[in-house]
């Protein structure tokens, strides 16, 4: 067999297929998507990469762009403009953090509710987000808790395998990785920047996302837990 041949069989084996997205490793060049989808582009060499290195948008894929997302200030037991108003309590009853979880982390946590509240009413759902940009601040000056909302963001995107599509376990804080909050196969391409302040006082974490709208439309999700959306739509 000649090495061009070998060469375009292992192009060929490193296609990656995920349910209702198209994924590609990096080394392969594929076709521009069809119309109507996206395709993201995954490095090589991870079974459950964070991000896409791109997306690839089809013509005439009809898209939504959110504005930019903070948390919602739902913990009444905290000072008004405090980071500490924005844990969610929903997750975190009476704003009390279990070990080793951030403020970052549960606003990070907080942020991902509001962008699947502000998804679902749009009919779409954290699978159809294919571009993200995050914003952490860090009023201090030290470097930003990126650690914290990595974590944070992992319940509820790129928390599935790419071979198999089953949910991989993740951490909250320091506990032993559990079952993502809602497992997804999204792994959207992202940007991340630290900033020194936010436009609402407490605010550690905004997020702005780009979704494209499916084929079919999708129903509500079959059922919840902690009040937040779990599992797959159905």
């Amino acid at each position: 067999m000649s090495t061009r041949k070998i060469g375009f069989i292992a192009a060929v084996m490193a296609i990656v297929l995920v349910p209702g997205t198209a994924v590609v490793a990096a080394s392969v060049k594929p076709d521009p998507p069809k119309p109507g989808t996206t395709s993201s582009v995954l490095p090589e060499g991870s079974d459950n990469p964070q991000i896409a290195n791109g997306v690839a948008i089809g013509k005439d894929t009809p898209t939504y762009k959110s504005s930019g997302l903070g948390p919602s200030g739902l913990n009444s037991a905290a000072p008004a403009g405090t980071p500490e108003r924005y844990i969610d309590t929903a997750i975190f009853p009476g704003g009390v953090l279990p070990e080793g979880v951030t403020v970052t982390e549960a606003q990070a946590i907080n942020v991902m509710r509001r962008i699947g509240e502000n998804l679902q009413a749009q009919g779409l759902d954290f699978d159809d987000v294919y571009a993200m940009r995050v914003f952490v601040a860090s009023p201090d000056g030290s470097t930003a808790d990126f650690n914290g909302f990595n974590r944070g963001y992992r319940q509820y995107f790129a928390n599935t395998s790419v071979s198999t599509g089953k949910a991989i376990d993740v951490r909250l804080g320091t506990a032993p990785a559990a079952p993502p909050f809602v497992a997804t196969a999204a792994r959207p391409s992202r940007f991340m920047v630290q900033v020194a302040n936010l436009p609402v006082a407490g605010w550690l974490v905004e997020v702005e996302v780009d979704a494209a709208y499916p084929k079919e439309a999708k129903r509500k999700p079959r059922f919840k837990r902690h009040g937040h959306l779990w599992g797959r739509w159905w």
